[in-house]
């Protein structure tokens, strides 16, 4: 998992790169002051398409490490980064994870006993993994990062990779992640009790992002495409009568995705659209605002 960098001295600043936007937020409240964090996908991108440029890897020559999380295109590009820097250590943050297949439907059981529909779940799984432009999460669902409880994993490798290239900050990295550990606990406290009274609670995105946020506070998560694969007409709308009949008033989108379909199934049912970004870059205050958006659909 690791290959070997020298030691950063307790006064100099860290480099790090970070594939996603809310990993910046991860190490930096990790490594406060110590650490100076580049992101290679930057706002408005998707991990599922991104590539970078050639200013980024340049960038890139110069971290001590890069904290992976576990998106598309590392699958494709993290070869191509250690060969541009052998020194470089990668850390994988969401090694010990269990991934979760994507399915439409994160419950195979009825919502308030209304059946889901059958879909022609035949492109859920078959990918062709050697074109990674299509929204292609292979073996699983990567947004690890949008469970708190999940990130806590993810913060206890940041803290090893950060105390590997830097030993003599050790005692200040463990604090901060003290620090993190308790508000992630806070954070996570706060979210269960904003759910209790909704057990199983029924919301609909556009791109299935929220998949591990819905399994950490029993909720059920339905998505209108899946891997870059829009529901197909006769799909569609069963989706539609599905959410009618689920009493659904609420689409969440992401930026980084096309709102059209969305739209349409919005209108169908007399509902409206809300963002609900999963690479914002202020994880904490990102998490809380989506929770309560979703508590207040769920009512």
């Amino acid at each position: 998992m690791l290959t070997s960098a020298r030691h950063v001295r307790a006064d100099e600043t860290i480099p790090v790169v970070v594939s996603i936007p809310p990993q910046k937020y991860f190490v930096e409240a990790i490594g406060g002051a110590h650490v100076d964090v580049d992101i290679m996908v930057t706002p408005g991108q998707a991990p599922e398409t991104f590539e970078p440029g050639p200013a980024q890897m340049k960038r890139l020559a110069a971290a001590k490490v890069y904290f992976a999380a576990g998106v598309p295109f590392e699958s494709a590009w993290l070869k191509k980064f250690t060969a541009v820097n052998p020194k470089m250590t990668v850390v994988h943050t969401d090694q010990g994870i269990e991934k979760k297949p994507i399915n439409r439907y994160d419950d195979p059981g009825p919502v308030s006993g209304i059946q889901k529909p059958a879909f022609d779940h035949h492109h859920d799984h078959h990918h062709d993994h050697d074109h990674h432009h299509h929204h292609d999460h292979g073996a699983g669902d990567p947004h690890t990062w949008l469970s708190p409880p999940l990130v806590k994993i993810q913060a206890r490798h940041i803290l090893t990779g950060l105390v590997q290239a830097a030993p003599g900050l050790q005692s200040e990295f463990e604090a901060n992640y003290e620090s993190f550990i308790n508000r992630l606990d806070d954070l996570d406290a706060e979210i269960r009790q904003l759910f209790a009274d909704h057990p199983g609670g029924l919301f609909l995105v556009f791109h299935p992002s929220w998949g591990y946020f819905a399994d950490a506070y029993n909720l059920r998560q339905v998505s209108i495409e899946i891997d870059g694969k829009e529901p197909k007409a006769r799909e569609l709308q069963t989706l539609i009568a599905y959410a009618r009949e689920a009493g659904i008033r609420t689409i969440f989108i992401q930026p980084q995705f096309s709102a059209q379909q969305a739209e349409i199934i919005a209108a169908e049912i007399r509902g409206s659209l809300v963002y609900a970004d999963p690479l914002a870059e202020n994880w904490m205050e990102n998490i809380r605002s989506v929770a309560a958006s979703l508590q207040k659909a769920l009512r």
